[in-house]
């Protein structure tokens, strides 16, 4: 069982809470999302992430892990949805007009605290953004040209803008 590892944050935990639970976890959360395998491969991986960060209900004498697992999964999945209701995703074909900047000098400080902040983020966000912001690539080509699913493009379009959000405000922001 799980909790007989002798190090709960060694990599064998989570290889093993994958191998044990992800599978049906997996199942049930595809279930929840109505078929949508992409978004919940990314749930299932942060419940797993969840759980592995929280040794302590690895413990079989305080429940059952499977138990646990799916509660953590479906309030994830109900997190995500009250999020879109807040905020729904606005999808067009068209690429946002360039703002004029007139001061070159302003210009130059925008893009050197953008490039900072990006350089904040994590390979794959920067990836993703500079496939579908600076590329023009849509969901399905940013998908195809790095090789992951158009959900994950999505999905992970969606963090790395709130990232590079919190990278920009740490910076003090666009003049």
């Amino acid at each position: 069982m799980i909790a007989s590892l002798a190090r709960p944050t060694d990599a064998d935990l989570l290889r093993r809470l994958h191998d044990e639970h992800a599978g049906a976890l997996w199942g049930f959360v595809v279930r929840l999302l109505g078929g949508d395998e992409a978004a919940a491969q990314d749930v299932v991986q942060e419940t797993l992430l969840r759980a592995w960060q929280h040794p302590e209900v690895l413990d079989p004498d305080t429940g059952s892990i499977r138990s646990w697992l799916y509660t953590v999964a479906r309030r994830i999945v109900i997190d995500q949805r009250r999020r879109e209701r807040r905020r729904p995703e606005v999808v067009t074909a068209q690429l946002p007009e360039p703002i004029a900047v007139d001061d070159p000098a302003t210009a130059l400080a925008d893009r050197t605290v953008v490039l900072d902040a990006l350089r904040a983020l994590s390979a794959e966000h920067r990836a993703v953004l500079l496939e579908c912001y600076f590329r023009g690539a849509s969901v399905a080509q940013a998908a195809a040209r790095l090789g992951i699913a158009e959900g994950t493009v999505k999905s992970r379009t969606h963090y790395a803008l709130r990232a590079l959000r919190v990278a920009l405000d740490e910076r003090g922001g666009l003049a």
